[in-house]
């Protein structure tokens, strides 16, 4: 069984993320979903909430979604996973993305990065972007699915 981590801090969860997602999850027997706690950010939402906003989406069937904080690595062998999925939207992704596939490599022998370009539509999106757009009350359509619109303007406005 071909079983694959799609890691990121989903902060929140965007439409490029979920494309990822469903497109990824057509190639593995399963996906997991790591949302992880980033030391290096400060992230909006607690990871809990973050579960639980990716939950609410039409996911496949083999999609899991999974909370962690601490080395990939370590979180891909603990749920029987060799595979790694990362979303690139940019050359500059992809030059950050290869050496995090070498670290990753060089701590885990057996570990292999499959890379998905995001499709052309959600190419300039972030979850940052997003964070910022919410922030000054902006659209959010087409940005993060409509079903956690209101989730994260009320965010916001507390």
């Amino acid at each position: 069984m071909k079983v694959a981590v799609y890691p990121g801090s989903f902060d929140p969860v965007t439409c490029g993320h979920l494309d990822v997602i469903k497109r990824a999850s057509k190639v593995f027997d399963k996906l997991i979903v790591g949302v992880l706690k980033n030391s290096d950010k400060e992230c909006f939402f607690s990871p809990g909430m973050r579960v639980d906003m990716i939950n609410m989406l039409d996911l496949p069937n083999n999609v899991e979604v999974i909370a962690f904080d601490r080395l990939l690595v370590d979180f891909m062998k603990d749920n029987g996973a060799e595979i790694l999925v990362k979303g690139l939207r940019a050359v500059s992704d992809y030059e950050y993305e290869c050496q995090m596939a070498w670290i990753n490599k060089k701590l885990m022998a057996e570990c292999d990065t499959f890379f998905v370009p995001t499709s052309e539509e959600y190419a300039y999106l972030s979850s940052s972007i997003v964070k910022e757009i919410a922030r000054y009350n902006g659209n959010l359509n087409g940005l993060v699915p409509e079903e956690l619109h209101e989730i994260i303007k009320t965010k916001m406005e507390g």
